[in-house]
């Protein structure tokens, strides 16, 4: 009898439902007895050994559902050492969660912040096999992340709807995407959706060269301008400042984000009327594309795999359109990033894109 262990942690995705049935239809397609146990709220059920024992019937009719079946929330790493509200170290009621369940394995479901606790049980002993989750696919060690495509298709979608209206009333339009660190997801996006400016984190633009670009298709008999800007994005002054300066910064911001300040200062340098939609947490949810279906399910198939093998303390991901087996330790804590000079940037620049650089 194997007993093993799912959470999901972090931001919610496409797709969560459909990893986590891959693994568990792995595993019982293998013939061997298998035990399950949902851990509800991500590493809160983990802590708090909040848990439901689960069967197959839990996972039938969700290849196609959204969110998690087992609830989510954010549980900070840098936080996990210190004592929670009744002075329990969380670590160490994580760890007896586990031996209270005589767990074989614990199979978690997450990105960046979720691979760091994640790999923290495996320095404590506990056999750990990751998936990959987030919708930005910045997570190290894989060239793609289930949630992504998902979210790329929502926020195509997205900026597709403003052509129509940009083009009737000769405005400038900025669609905020997700993503805070890194631009995968607004750059993705905005090809895919035909926007004539991207501004996204790895890049900080200079407002006057994206001025220029508006003015460069108003010249060129273009009514319209259409900006994909990344909820991070980031301006070449602000980029100099150090990360504890530029914080501040933003905490005494009159803007509710980075795109409301670009809208201003466009207008403040065209006379233009800019208007600003951000899709917001529509990007995490519905029902996750077929690429993510498929992807997800190949990526659960693995995880059940190794546990079959008994090989731990690995995330299961995607290089070179294979899936593979990636050591945790090399995963946690790192960031995958654009590089500005990637071969797709170069790419989207001979499109005439604009990246405000």
């Amino acid at each position: 009898m194997r007993r093993i262990g799912l959470l999901t942690s972090g931001g919610d995705c496409q797709a969560l439902n459909a990893a986590m049935r891959g693994v568990v239809k792995s595993l019982l397609n293998s013939g061997e007895q298998i035990e399950l146990y949902g851990f509800l709220n991500g590493y809160q059920g983990l802590i708090n050994g909040n848990y439901r024992m689960l069967d197959w019937a839990d996972f039938s009719g969700i290849l196609t559902r959204g969110g998690t079946i087992l609830g989510s929330s954010r549980t900070p790493f840098k936080t996990i050492r210190e004592p929670d509200e009744n002075g329990h170290d969380k670590v160490e009621e994580m760890k007896h969660s586990y031996y209270k369940l005589n767990l074989d394995c614990l199979v978690i479901l997450g990105g960046n912040g979720t691979h760091k606790t994640a790999n923290l049980l495996r320095e404590e002993g506990l056999n750990i096999i990751t998936l990959p989750k987030t919708i930005d696919n910045d997570l190290w060690g894989t060239d793609m992340t289930f949630g992504f495509q998902s979210a790329v298709d929502i926020a195509t979608q997205a900026i597709d709807c403003i052509h129509t209206t940009a083009d009737s009333h000769g405005r400038v339009f900025i669609v905020e995407v997700m993503g805070h660190k890194v631009g995968f997801l607004t750059l993705n996006a905005g090809m895919a959706s035909g926007a004539d400016i991207i501004l996204i984190p790895e890049i900080p633009y200079d407002i006057d060269k994206v001025v220029k670009a508006i003015n460069r298709r108003k010249e060129g008999g273009s009514k319209f301008t259409i900006i994909a800007v990344a909820e991070g994005a980031i301006s070449k002054e602000d980029a100099k400042l150090s990360k504890k300066d530029y914080k501040k910064k933003l905490e005494k911001s009159p803007y509710p984000s980075v795109s409301y300040e670009i809208a201003e200062r466009i207008t403040e340098k065209t006379g233009q009327e800019v208007r600003v939609t951000v899709p917001g947490h529509t990007q995490r949810g519905g029902s996750p594309c077929p690429y993510d279906r498929v992807f997800a399910s190949r990526l659960g198939a693995e995880a059940g795999r190794l546990i079959l093998k008994g090989e731990y303390g690995f995330m299961v991901g995607y290089k070179d359109r294979e899936i593979v087996k990636v050591p945790l330790e090399d995963v946690a804590g790192k960031l995958k990033s654009l590089a500005p000079d990637a071969t797709i940037i170069k790419e989207a620049k001979m499109l005439g894109i604009s990246f405000g650089d």
